[in-house]
C-alpha cells in the first residue's frame, strides 16, 4: 500500500514538471490521472497528495489564483538540482515507464536487467523515509554462509548495474556498505534512529571509486587517451574530480583526484589500449601487469 501510494505521488510530481511554467488546472489533472489509474480523482483527494508530497518530498505544489492552475514551485530546482529528490523522481518514474512500455509498446522497449534494482530498493527506500532500523540476513559471493546485521539505513548507491546500500552496521559499529542483490531477506523494523544531519553520500565517496569507502588520502592520478575517447570521456567521465589538463590534437590528458582500489584499477583495464595511465608510477605498474595476465592467457595454444 505504501509503495502504491508513492508511485502515485511521483507520478504526480513527473507530471507538473512536464508542464511546466504553465502548469495544470484540475480538469487537467483529474482528466491524466484517470487515464493513467484508471479511476476517479476527486478536489479532495488531490489536495491530500499535495500536503503527502509536501510532507515526504519538500516539494510543494502551489496554486495561481489567477488562473486556477497548479505548478510545482522552483520545477527546474527540483528537476535537475536537487540529487535527492531527482533520484527518487527517476527511480520510480521509470520503473513505473517501463512496466508501462511493457504493456502497450511490446517489442518496443529494450533496457537492461539490474538485479537489484527492484527487490528491496522499495522497502529500504521507505526505512529511511522514516530514519525505521532494517535487520538483513546478507550472503556474500565469497562465502557460503549468510550473517544477519541490523543496519541504520543512510543513503542507496548505484553502481555498474547493482544497487548498494550505505548504512551504519550495529554488528560490526562502523558505516559499511552491502549489495542488495545479496541479501537473502529484509526486515524493516519499528525502531527509529536519528540520521546524521550533515551526512551526504556524494560527499561520503568524494574520493572514492565505485562502492568501496575511501581508505585514506586521495591521489592525483594522469591518463591520456586518443582524441576521439576523449569525447566520451567529456560526456561521462571516470570520476567526478575529472579535469582536461593538455591536448596536441591528436592526444588528451586528463587527471582525476581519488583514492585508489580495485574497481578503479579494472576501469582503466577496460580501456585496453585505448587509454594510458601515466602517474603515479605504482598505479601505472599495477595495471601494465594486470592487462600482461590477461595479454598471456591469449598467448598460449589454443584447446
Amino acid at each position: 500500500m505504501v509503495t502504491e501510494l508513492l508511485q502515485k505521488y511521483l507520478w504526480l510530481v513527473q507530471t507538473f514538471i512536464r508542464a511546466g511554467d504553465q502548469g495544470l488546472s484540475l480538469e487537467d489533472i483529474c482528466d491524466r490521472w484517470e487515464r493513467r489509474f484508471d479511476s476517479q480523482y476527486s478536489r479532495r483527494t488531490f489536495n491530500n497528495h499535495r500536503e503527502a508530497v509536501e510532507e515526504v518530498f519538500g516539494i510543494r505544489i502551489g496554486c495561481n489564483r489567477s488562473t486556477n492552475r497548479y505548478f510545482v514551485e522552483y520545477g527546474s530546482d527540483v528537476a535537475d538540482e536537487n540529487a535527492e529528490t531527482a533520484w527518487l523522481i527517476n527511480t520510480f518514474t521509470v520503473n513505473n515507464m517501463l512496466s508501462l512500455g511493457k504493456e502497450r509498446l511490446s517489442g518496443r522497449v529494450s533496457v537492461e536487467d539490474i538485479p537489484s534494482g527492484h527487490l528491496h530498493l522499495t522497502s529500504i527506500m521507505e526505512a529511511m523515509t522514516e530514519n525505521q532500523r532494517i535487520r538483513i540476513t546478507y550472503q556474500k559471493y565469497t562465502s557460503s554462509r549468510s550473517d544477519s546485521y541490523t543496519l541504520l539505513p543512510y543513503a542507496v548507491k548505484e553502481f555498474a548495474k547493482r544497487w548498494y546500500i550505505v548504512a551504519y552496521c550495529i554488528e560490526r559499529e562502523a558505516v559499511r556498505v552491502y549489495g542488495l542483490d545479496r541479501i537473502v531477506s529484509l526486515e524493516v523494523l519499528p525502531e527509529t534512529f536519528t540520521m546524521e544531519k550533515d551526512f551526504n553520500v556524494d560527499e561520503l565517496f568524494a574520493t572514492s571509486f565505485g562502492i568501496y569507502l575511501p581508505e585514506g588520502p586521495g591521489r592525483t592520478i594522469t591518463f591520456r587517451t586518443s582524441a576521439t575517447e576523449a569525447r566520451f570521456l567529456r560526456d561521462l567521465p571516470i570520476h567526478s574530480s575529472q579535469e582536461e589538463i593538455a591536448s596536441d590534437g591528436e592526444s588528451v590528458t586528463f587527471s582525476i583526484f581519488v583514492c585508489p582500489n580495485q574497481n578503479l584499477i579494472m576501469e582503466f583495464c577496460k580501456y585496453g589500449d585505448r587509454l594510458e595511465v601515466l602517474s603515479p608510477s605504482d598505479i601505472r605498474e599495477v595495471i601494465a601487469s594486470q592487462l600482461s595476465r590477461a595479454a598471456a592467457q591469449y598467448c598460449g595454444t589454443q584447446h
